[in-house]
């Protein structure tokens, strides 16, 4: 008698079943989660305004502009569909504004916009197959190219306040008196667009977690391991480190924990994955800080970490029952 397994397999009406397949159907899109990214973004948007003026609007509007028309041109070139209306090379090219200060040159603003989609994102297939964080792909290249255009000091040297993490690295902790622990949350401090309005990044952030956009996993392991970190070094030597809240509160921590490092494309998706990718980022924001040559660790960090979110996927917990 024929074995029925193979009976079965010979039966062409078997082998040729057509089922749907077991997809469990959401509402969720690529535009919807760009637009609750978006609407994150407007407080901090305003508290620059009211800080920098128009020229900080000028930057936004310039950095988003560029990059959805590079993105389109990219698109044509590549024969492929141009769907710039889905809002992910507008909001890429808002978030690398955010890196800069505002009173960045244009053509800096501009040829980073591009660079974000071209460097960042297109020569790896386009969106969600980029391995690093796209606007910190242009950060970077601008940030080495043309250091004087970056810097915070030199495009906001006439304000009366200072950026309190150039002023640790050029002239040490004696010189953190001049700033109080609430004016740097209210804002009151100079940096990039991101880095400054601390307040409204925080509550952006909150949003984005409450309303289930992002995972807190990334962030909150992000912020721990910038707090424990910097506290080691501190309880090291109080007199030379700074604590752990002045690093809280100032450069592109805040934005980077939750606006750069939980970028889906190049963050890890499990949640231990996430949790060790937020504390190799926090860590590495106070190495940097401390023994780099440039004043904010948080971007260099997170494009570190961005590297090690193929092997950190593979790292995952036993299934139940798993031995």
């Amino acid at each position: 008698m024929t074995p029925p397994v193979i009976k079965a397999m010979s039966d062409i009406a078997v082998r040729l079943t057509v089922s749907p397949a077991p997809h469990w159907r959401s509402k969720r899109t690529v535009e919807k989660m760009m637009q609750y990214h978006l609407l994150a973004l407007v407080p901090a948007v305003i508290m620059a305004f009211m800080m920098y003026g128009l020229p900080a609007l000028a930057t936004v509007g310039i950095a988003g502009s560029v990059a959805v028309l590079t993105e389109a041109i990219c698109l044509k070139m590549q024969e492929r569909d141009i769907n710039v209306d889905n809002l992910t090379a507008l909001y890429e090219g808002i978030l690398f504004a955010f890196l800069l200060p505002a009173t960045c040159p244009w053509w800096m603003v501009a040829c980073g916009a591009a660079l974000t989609i071209v460097l960042g994102r297109t020569v790896f297939g386009g969106f969600g197959s980029n391995p690093i964080c796209a606007p910190l792909v242009a950060w970077a290249f601008c940030r080495v190219s043309w250091p004087a255009a970056m810097d915070i000091d030199i495009n906001l040297a006439n304000f009366m306040i200072n950026s309190p993490v150039d002023q640790l690295k050029h002239f040490g902790l004696e010189s953190l008196d001049q700033f109080n622990y609430m004016d740097l949350f209210l804002g009151k401090q100079l940096g990039g667009l991101g880095a400054s309005q601390i307040i409204a990044v925080l509550a952006g952030g909150i949003f984005l977690v409450a309303t289930g956009w992002v995972r807190a996993f990334i962030p909150a392991a992000f912020l721990i391991g910038v707090v424990v970190t910097s506290s080691i070094f501190w309880m090291i030597d109080p007199e030379v480190y700074a604590n752990p809240l002045f690093h809280l509160l100032t450069g592109s921590v805040m934005f980077g924990a939750f606006f750069l490092a939980t970028d889906t494309a190049s963050s890890p998706v499990g949640w231990l994955p996430q949790i060790l990718f937020g504390l190799i980022a926090g860590t590495m924001v106070i190495v940097i800080r401390v023994y780099g040559v440039y004043p904010d660790g948080a971007p260099f960090a997170i494009m570190i970490a961005n590297l090690l979110t193929p092997l950190l996927d593979r790292v995952r917990p036993k299934p139940f029952g798993g031995r």
